[in-house]
């Protein structure tokens, strides 16, 4: 059995791993046109703050170890094109400019996603820069070093961290989003109030709500951001503005969604049943809403990248899909989001309830205990849990992923109010943070 891996990032990197490992005797290849594989780019913030010291460490693999898993691994390597019918993938070698032909009997696409570049008058100045992968970084920290003034376009994810981690660093930092908030996707206007505030007291200009229309340049560098209601002045731009999956190249060879994400069924099988796709580049059944949607995570990512190998000789192992579980420290807070936020599901027309609690995590005749905000979003028709989110100075984030679990299994209020979670005073209370939410729930009609 010949395998053409085409990307190596994560769902790639899982992929070729567990294919060698459960069909030693496969030919795999792998095409990556990077020189480096399965890179974090979650920890890039961490790296530009100096809290990772050794960028090494951002790697869990290499071009080596796949080497010596007798992975035929090809990097600096792009796939041109494909022949879905002859099954042929037309290469470059990208060093030599060298071009080949290749074949497979599998072929999995694992080929990840890339930052949007709207087009903005001035983007092209060197000194706006992406978020992404290990170049990135490294041309984020040269560029970093030089300047007083950043600002980062986007307040997602990534956005917020590089805010925080250029604001530690002393910089003069602006925060620019279209929406009004920030992380809207994944938190309510109660967490995030909360989040935005531990921003201005860090010294971050948050500029939510505003449209970027154009940078101004002076002698080809952006001094200049401009925006539909304003204007600040900086010496270095960070595009982190959202994904797009990265798959023109198989465009009308399988099928995809309207953004361009490959369907695949339960088995990460695309329309054509030789090929797998996994990862950014593909779709995910999203649990809460019983739909299939684009979630680009790292932990998406693996876990498809996993079952390809699983499957990739016959369907047996099936997706559980994702709650799109994710966390972040903001500051001196950990916060954690699962499912549908309150407002999501209000845009969904869903007939939802809500029950937020603020409660302190350990009996108060502990010698330490800190307050924790919880709340979960649920179904008032069926009562099955939808979503919930978490922030506390203690990290209590794991609470959401045991939520996840529960929407997973399509546990409801009911369930959540007496699951059986334990006690002990060094951890907890005797009801358990979700328990009492749940118990509140009961309630709500």
């Amino acid at each position: 059995m010949k395998v053409i891996v085409i990307g190596c990032t994560h769902s790639g990197t899982a992929a070729v791993k567990n294919i060698k490992k459960l069909y030693k005797e496969a030919e795999v290849t792998v095409y990556e046109r990077n020189d480096n594989i399965s890179f974090l780019s979650c920890g890039i913030a961490l790296y530009v703050m100096g809290v990772v010291k050794d960028p090494q460490g951002l790697f869990y693999s290499s071009p080596k170890e796949l080497s010596e898993m007798g992975v035929n691994t090809k990097m600096q390597h792009e796939v041109e094109k494909i022949d879905f019918e002859t099954k042929k993938v037309y290469v470059k070698d990208l060093v030599t400019n060298s071009s080949f032909e290749d074949y497979y009997d599998k072929l999995v696409i694992a080929t990840g996603s890339w930052p949007i570049i709207p087009r903005i008058e001035g983007i092209t100045s060197s000194n706006v820069l992406l978020s992404k992968n290990y170049g990135h970084s490294n041309e984020i920290i040269a560029q970093a070093k030089g300047v007083k003034k950043i600002t980062v376009v986007g307040a997602g994810y990534i956005g917020v961290e590089l805010a925080e981690a250029f604001a530690v660093q002393g910089k003069e930092v602006t925060l620019i989003d279209a929406e009004s908030r920030i992380m809207p996707k994944y938190l309510d206007p109660e967490f995030t109030n909360i989040a935005e505030e531990a921003f201005r007291k860090g010294g971050i200009k948050l500029a939510l709500g505003e449209m970027v229309s154009r940078f101004e340049t002076e002698e080809g560098l952006v001094s200049k951001v401009v925006t539909n209601k304003g204007s600040y002045e900086t010496e270095l731009v960070i595009m982190c503005i959202g994904f797009r999956p990265n798959t023109k190249l198989f465009e009308g060879g399988i099928e995809m969604n309207k953004f361009g994400a490959i369907i695949v069924d339960e088995y990460m099988q695309t329309s054509r049943k030789e090929v797998f796709a996994c990862g950014d580049a593909a779709t995910v059944h999203y649990n809460p809403t019983n739909e299939t949607r684009y979630i680009p995570l790292a932990t998406n990512a693996v876990r498809m990248g996993t079952l390809v190998a699983r499957n990739l000789v016959k369907p047996t192992i099936k997706s559980l899909g994702t709650q799109g579980t994710s966390g972040i420290q903001i500051y001196e807070y950990s916060i954690s989001s699962t499912g549908l936020t309150e407002i999501v599901a209000k845009e969904m027309n869903i007939n939802y309830g809500t029950v937020t609690i603020k409660d302190n995590d350990r009996p108060e005749f502990m010698p330490e205990y800190v307050e924790v905000m919880l709340k979960i979003v649920f179904d008032k028709d069926s009562r099955q849990l939808l979503g919930g989110q978490i922030l506390s100075k203690k990290d209590v984030t794991q609470n959401m992923n045991t939520l996840s679990v529960c929407i997973q299994n399509k546990m409801t209020v009911e369930d959540l109010a007496f699951v059986d979670f334990f006690f002990q005073p060094n951890f907890n209370k005797p009801w358990n943070l979700l328990n009492l939410a749940g118990l509140a729930a009961l309630d709500v009609k």
